[in-house]
């Protein structure tokens, strides 16, 4: 085959006897047998002899059934599939192919065969479809030419062969293969003279003649006229006219798609088609007056891009714009104003004065959109082009009009956009009701954050009826100190506050006037006058700014209710009915404004809203009644014999959400609510059944809020419940298998009635004790016990592997919460044992990931209020670890949340200084060292995968303490860590394991600590006090020691001296204590050079002096000056030694034993020392300081002996540190 291909591709043209001889050959190659070769290779070899062929024998093929050549063809094109795998060994026969098509044009031969289409559409096929980024330069100009050829030596370009070209310019295979695009851009730029009359043809049938059968591309032929013109305008020539055809349509849509498409082809910022095509550029301006409103909007529109991109097509949109300017549609005329204001803000020569003479005039709006847009606009202008003087004085001067303009506003007669109460809530409502999830909850916020300064400003006011005393003052002060925190400029704003309350003590008329105003049954309007009498006596003196005054009545504008009174309620309620839609908005209403709600109108609206089929509107309105019922069963007996068995039904059958809010209700408006709530535990407590869990819910959330509502009432009877049923019917039996299915999680919906049974079971134990608050019973204990268990067996209490892991889940995730809920009651955070507290930690890194998701918010929001001990701020440490990077950085901002809460509160509360312990985020320390030390991933202390995550934890936490040296806070920690390594583990005194991963904990901390701060070494502004739940009273002469072994061997010593005898001596030397943190030290290839030979050797056989050194030992040898400087951090470390010995090191009682070296002295010319030294060294050290020891050593060895050590030093790793 090779032979066959390399003899026709050395053929030239000009050999007619070669041509002649190898004709036979030529023939039997194109013989089915090798057409239909099943070896591609073989193809490919076939393929690359008939492209030979084809330009030997050219202009004459030897092939002279018309059959045969298409056949040829198609054979060659589809081998050109070849070309897409640049990295195939045969690439480069297929580019061989593809370059001698090229070059001789052989497709050419096609146009004498009848269905060359057939052939040509394959071919481009092929080729767009083969074409991507690997393929060089020469690829693509190949098949251009090979493509190019056909286009334009042919009689025409037929439909579909056209469509394989255009089809790559529609957006979605455009983003699909963008060399495909580039490929077919460039062939439409190259063949433009030719394909022009074809493309025309194309768009006069789909347009003109609506024949879109004609082309599968017809339906994209305004995506396709787009393309084209940024290709190259010349290719629409004809085209434009048809387009001024459509203009004129009687289809507003298809006019529509019209506009836009031109707006695009004239808009464009180097498009010349508005002068090229005068007669569709004012067929085009013709459509700022189409019938249609879209039509117009989308051409006023257009206008803002026009404008900035072609200042010279100003003048001829500008009587277009007049027009529209006074459109009847508002939202035209706002987007005239909008269209010149964005323009002038860009470029103030863009815009003429007749166009902002048309925004001057929308002043006079009658809308209110329309004229505050034209006023800002204004504005905006004036601020740029005046103020601030962006573009000179002759422009500053061309808008000078507008400050007087805008000022002029005022002799105008007083727009009123002001809504009556009905129209005011109904937009309201639909704006609540059309809000997304964080709108709706900003606006909550707003109503929430009113409701508090209203609540402030109140507590105020009563503290000013009260007698004169300091603790008064105190109080008043930091009621002070919090409103001003709600204000703007918070300095500024405490000045204010302070001058308005003393105003206020003096002033009881303004007293009045403020307590009307924050009066719950305080309407609107009367609001208004109290806001105007307020500020009417604070107006004097009068002066020409009065700052105090401002920030009175943003104060005021702040708790005024301004659109929310009983009137408003009432009219919203009716709304609320009337549409059926849910309640949520009225459900935070309730909350802040209670008393609006207090009429027989509004609750007969809300009783109708408790029989709807919607349960969310349902349980919506029994929170209002609880939020605003108080005084129903006083003043509206109708209402309240109408409510009761609604209430009743809804706490036995209703949903979960019902029942909850329902017996909140019963409890929060009745007198007789023991009567009601016995009502409903009665029944409940009887109708239990483990068998049927479905049922089970509803009256297990009814129950456990009862029992947390009315102890006294119900905490007896309940233990029966709990010990009977609770436990041992339905928590500690499986009755169902669970989906096997593998999964983590599931949604709500596909989680077992068991299971939900269970997890409202667990709540009902909380809440039950919750009530209770006291553990005389023990019950606390028990399920606590249970809890954990839950938490040790994974979910699976039973442990007979019938529920499911999703299940699982569900379980420990419930069981972790229900520990954190009773920590938050101090009766039962005294009885949670340490390792409870870690079990309950460890949740957050479940193997779940929502489950650590849930739990780390629950934390973050029980911490964030106050309501959990510090020590479970630790958890988060924990995060560090989790592999997910949004809840790390989630449990980040949770800790910087939660530390600032505590900062702010201990600096605005000065009683809270008495409880330091408890509030002080730097106290979190020693529950977090506690924590990790008993993490069950920390199991090897001298792991090295394991002290690095111990590193990454303690980072996480103390960065974010370590932001600020607040009151010296970094030498605070510093000795916190160093007094907890002078206690023992309280959780287990006696275990020297526990202890130890207890100090290495500490030993990291302080690493962390000192790499993070140069200010930790200073004096502690006090002394830490460690939690004796978790650390046993520190011993302050206690030492913690640890051994350091050395072993050298093989010491090799070459000395010049005749005869040299090598005295050892054996230091034993005893250290006073330092205070340092634990160092372990991995070190490699330690070069040491030294001008004596320095050999420690005990037990070594030879004259060995035994010298027992007390503290230090000071001894003096001639001649020689050693100073030795060791760093390590698993690195290669070169030690320089001269006589004077400087050791910088940490230690702590360190014992240093040497054995097993032996010295061999052999005579020699020169004075060499040759010293292989192996030290295994473990250390352990605590308490830190810094010790400098100077030890002077007397060495007995020939002076000037040049030695070269070569030591290699093997030690426990840890994370890097200095010795």
């Amino acid at each position: 085959k090779g032979m066959v291909v390399k003899t026709y591709m050395d053929m030239d043209q000009d050999s007619e006897e070669e041509k002649q001889q190898y004709l036979n050959l030529a023939l039997h190659l194109a013989s089915e047998f090798f057409l239909r070769n099943p070896n591609k290779d073989v193809r490919l070899l076939v393929a690359c002899c008939l492209a030979d062929i084809f330009r030997i024998y050219a202009p004459e093929a030897p092939y002279t059934s018309h059959d045969k050549l298409k056949d040829i063809f198609l054979f060659i094109t589809r081998q050109l599939k070849g070309l897409e795998d640049t990295k195939s060994p045969q690439f480069n026969r297929y580019f061989y192919l593809l370059e001698n098509l090229a070059w001789v044009k052989s497709y050419n031969i096609c146009f004498e065969l009848e269905d060359c289409n057939d052939i040509f559409i394959q071919l481009f096929k092929t080729l767009f479809s083969v074409i991507n980024n690997s393929h060089n330069q020469k690829v693509q100009m190949h098949m251009l030419d090979l493509m190019s050829s056909i286009i334009m030596e042919g009689d025409g370009v037929t439909q579909e062969l056209l469509d394989t070209i255009l089809i790559n310019l529609i957006p979605a295979h455009k983003n699909l293969n963008k060399q495909a695009y580039d490929l077919a851009k460039t062939l439409l730029k190259r063949t433009v003279q030719t394909i022009e009359t074809c493309i025309a043809n194309f768009f006069n049938q789909v347009l003109v003649m609506g024949k879109s059968s004609v082309s599968d591309l017809s339906e994209h032929v305004f995506d396709l006229i787009q393309e084209l013109f940024s290709i190259d305008p010349l290719l629409l020539t004809s085209v434009m006219p048809q387009l001024e055809f459509k203009l004129k349509s009687n289809d507003g849509e298809e006019r529509l798609a019209v506009v836009r498409l031109l707006a695009k082809l004239f808009g464009a910022k180097d498009s010349e088609l508005a002068t090229q095509n005068r007669p569709l550029w004012q067929c085009f301006l013709g459509r700022f007056n189409d019938i249609h409103v879209p039509v117009r909007l989308e051409s006023v529109k257009f206008a803002s891009h026009c404008l900035m991109n072609h200042p010279d097509l100003a003048r001829d949109l500008t009587e277009f714009l007049k027009v529209r300017s006074h459109d009847p549609e508002e939202a035209i005329r706002h987007d005239v104003i909008v269209t010149i204001i964005n323009a002038g803000k860009k470029d103030l020569n863009l815009v003429n004065d007749q166009l902002l003479g048309f925004v001057r005039e929308r002043t006079l709006d009658k809308r209110v959109g329309g004229y505050v847009e034209a006023m800002m606009g204004l504005a905006q202008l004036f601020k740029k082009y005046c103020l601030h003087h962006e573009a000179g004085k002759e422009q500053a001067q061309k808008i000078s009009w507008i400050k007087d303009k805008l000022l002029h506003i005022y002799y105008q007669n007083s727009i009123d956009d002001n809504l009556d109460t009905e129209e005011k809530m109904k937009c309201l409502y639909y704006l609540y009701a059309c809000l997304d999830t964080n709108a709706v909850k900003a606006l909550n916020e707003m109503w929430k954050c009113q409701n508090m300064l209203r609540g402030l400003v109140r507590e105020l006011l009563d503290l000013h009826k009260l007698p004169a005393s300091e603790a008064n003052t105190t109080a008043m002060f930091g009621k002070l100190m919090t409103i001003s925190k709600n204000l703007p400029d918070a300095g500024k704003a405490q000045d204010f506050m302070k001058r308005f309350n003393q105003v206020l003590g003096e002033d009881e008329k303004l007293r009045v006037q403020l307590d009307t105003l924050i009066s719950p049954t305080c309407s609107c309007k009367q609001a208004e006058l109290c806001v105007r009498e307020i500020t009417r006596k604070l107006a004097f003196p009068k002066q020409p700014t009065n700052p105090f005054l401002e920030m009175v009545k943003f104060l005021l504008e702040r708790i005024a209710p301004v659109h929310i009174d009983s009137e408003a309620i009432r009219y919203i309620n009716g709304v609320c009915v009337v549409i059926s839609a849910q309640c949520s908005g009225l459900a935070v209403l309730s909350f802040t404004h209670p008393t609006a709600f207090h009429s027989a109108e509004t609750y007969e609206s809300l009783l109708q809203c408790l029989k709807m089929e919607d349960d969310k509107v349902a349980e919506a309105a029994i929170q209002i009644f609880r939020n605003t019922g108080q005084k129903i069963e006083t003043e509206l007996q109708q209402i309240r014999s109408t409510l009761i068995p609604v209430l009743h039904q809804k706490a036995k059958r209703g949903t979960p959400h019902q029942a909850k809010q329902a017996v909140h209700c019963i409890h929060a408006i009745f007198c007789n609510k023991e009567v009601q709530l016995a009502q409903i535990f009665e029944p409940l407590s009887r109708s239990l059944n483990a068998d049927v869990p479905e049922q089970l819910i509803t009256p297990l959330v009814s129950l456990g809020h009862i029992s947390l509502l009315a102890p006294d009432q119900f905490a007896s009877p309940m233990k029966a419940i709990v010990a009977n049923f609770i436990v041992k019917d339905l928590l500690m039996n499986d009755r169902s298998v669970g989906n096997k299915n593998g999964k983590l999680w599931t949604s709500d919906e596909e989680v077992s009635p068991e299971v939900l049974a269970k997890v409202q079971a667990i709540k009902l134990l909380v809440r039950w004790l919750l009530g209770m608050k006291n553990n005389q019973s023990k019950s606390a204990n028990s399920t606590l016990r249970l809890l954990s268990a839950m938490l040790v067996s994974e979910g699976d209490l039973t442990e007979q592997k019938k529920i499911s892991k999703s299940d699982m889940s569900r379980l420990r995730l419930a069981a972790g919460g229900a520990i954190m809920k009773l920590a938050q009651e101090p009766v039962y955070h005294d009885i949670i044992t340490p390792e409870q507290f870690q079990l309950c930690g460890l949740v957050i890194n479940d193997e779940c990931y929502q489950v650590r998701q849930i739990f780390a918010q629950k934390l973050h929001l029980a911490l964030v209020k106050l309501l959990l001990p510090l020590e479970y701020l630790a958890v988060f440490s924990l995060c560090a670890k989790d592999p997910v990077k949004e809840r790390r950085a989630h449990a980040r901002q949770c800790l910087l949340k939660n530390i600032s809460i505590r900062r702010e509160f201990i600096n605005n509360n000065p009683l809270a200084h008495d409880k330091m312990m408890s509030l002080l985020p730097e106290y979190v320390v020693p529950y977090m060292i506690h924590l990790l030390a008993h993490d069950p991933d920390f199991t090897k202390p001298q792991d090295f995968e394991q002290l690095r995550d111990l590193k990454e934890c303690l980072w996480f936490m103390l960065e974010v303490l370590m932001v600020q040296n607040e009151n010296n806070s970094h030498a605070f920690l510093r000795k916190m860590v160093e007094n907890i390594k002078q206690t023992k583990d309280a959780q287990c005194p006696d275990d020297p394991k526990a202890n130890e991963k207890l100090y290495i904990v500490c030993d990291v901390a302080l690493f962390v600590i000192v790499n993070k701060s140069t200010a930790c070494h200073l004096e502690s502004p006090k002394d830490p006090v460690l939690p004796s739940k978790f650390y046993t009273p520190p011993d302050k002469v206690y030492t913690h020691t640890h051994h350091t072994h050395t072993h050298t061997i093989h010491t090799h010593t070459h000395t010049h001296t005749i005869h040299t005898h090598t005295r050892t001596i054996h230091t034993h030397t005893r250290t006073i204590r330092t205070h340092t943190h634990t160092t372990h030290t991995h070190t490699h290839h330690t070069h040491t050079h030294t001008r004596t030979v320095h050999t420690h050797t005990p037990y070594t056989h030879t004259h060995t002096i035994h010298t027992h050194t007390p503290y230090t030992h000071h001894t003096h040898t001639h001649h020689t000056h050693t100073h030795t400087h060791t760093h390590t951090s698993y690195t290669h470390s070169h030690t320089h030694t001269h006589s004077h010995i400087h050791t910088y090191t940490h230690t702590h009682l360190t014992h240093t034993h040497i054995i097993h070296a032996l010295t061999y002295t052999h005579t020699h010319t020169h004075t060499h020392t040759l010293t292989h030294t192996y030290i295994h060294t473990h250390t352990h050290i605590s308490h830190t300081s810094l010790t400098h020891t100077h030890t002077y050593t007397h060495h007995t060895n020939t002076p000037y002996t040049y030695t070269h050590t070569h030591t290699k030093v093997c030690v426990n790793k840890l994370s890097p540190s200095r010795t």
